[in-house]
């Protein structure tokens, strides 16, 4: 597995039309194939910023998800909304192995 942690900060007046937009983008995002799973999480302390959680089934996985319209759509439509650009960081997972994602 190949998982991706994107890190967003928003303004605080665009909290709920990123959520929104995150959550039409994360529904959309499970149906791909090469995703296995993508979580939407909100910072509890600070409401303002968010984790998305990607987990993608091989490293070629973000690409193509980055090449689907609902992508284009959520990347456009939270542009503005940001507090500071994005930043993401990549990991492997080494347990569950991935036997154990089936």
């Amino acid at each position: 597995m190949f998982i991706v942690h994107v890190f967003a900060h928003v303004k605080p007046d665009c909290v709920e039309a990123f959520k929104a937009a995150s959550m039409e983008n994360a529904r959309n995002s499970v149906r791909e194939p090469g995703i296995a799973r993508f979580d939407v999480v909100q910072q509890q302390d600070d409401p303002t910023r968010f984790v998305l959680v990607e987990v993608y089934r091989t490293p070629a996985d973000p690409a193509a998800h980055k090449e689907t319209a609902h992508y284009a759509k959520w990347r456009d439509t939270v542009a503005d909304m940001m507090a500071e650009p994005r930043s993401a960081v990549k990991y492997h997972n080494i347990f569950p192995d991935e036997q154990g994602w089936d």
